[in-house]
């Protein structure tokens, strides 16, 4: 059977003050340089790895020591006028539409429907690896539109979902079926 595992990003300056982060291309900070090499540890040899194009997944990537194929599938959700926004900042009434409604998008930014059009798309790819390991390093957002594809939900799953900076969950492949096998494993877990 093969196996897609997906890790986020170790922590940046943005995920530890609060502030949505998007597009913005920040790099790990120190805790995320050593979550990332905790992760490897522990996910272990990789077959295939995949990286989101920005420097924060890329460095988390690097740790692994193979050969990096970027890919604009898994970049983060784009916030567009909200990248760099406190979380805090966004009103009751804002997040509770955008729970609501797949299709709502910042200013200027992307629906959770149409990023996990996107993440669907890389995954089908995937259907008929049978043996290969492949790491997706990525963001909060399309893993969470992963696990919805692997789990056959909607993308609203992922607003019942957590994901920790480093962590990693596995989907099986088997016959071109997935099966979400772990979630959200940090070495901390």
């Amino acid at each position: 059977m093969g196996r897609i595992t997906l890790l986020r990003h170790g922590q940046t300056d943005f995920n530890a003050t609060g502030l949505l982060q998007g597009r913005v291309d920040n790099p790990l900070n120190s805790i995320g340089i050593l979550q990332a090499q905790k992760a490897a540890q522990m996910i272990g040899p990789v077959d295939r790895v995949i990286s989101s194009p920005l420097k924060r997944a890329i460095q988390t990537a690097e740790v692994f020591n193979t050969k990096i194929e970027l890919s604009e599938q898994w970049i983060e959700l784009d916030y567009g006028d909200w990248d760099g926004t406190p979380v805090a900042s966004i009103s009751k009434e804002v997040w509770e539409e955008w729970k609501r409604n797949p299709n709502f998008a910042p200013p200027n930014g992307e629906s959770l429907y149409k990023l996990g059009q996107r993440v669907r798309s890389s995954l089908e790819s995937f259907k008929s690896i049978s043996t290969e390991h492949v790491l997706i390093v990525a963001h909060v957002s399309p893993i969470k539109a992963a696990i919805a594809w692997a789990l056959g939900v909607g993308d609203e799953i992922g607003w019942r979902t957590r994901l920790d900076t480093a962590s990693y969950s596995q989907i099986r492949m088997d016959k071109g079926l997935p099966t979400l096998t772990k979630f959200n494993i940090t070495h901390e877990t």
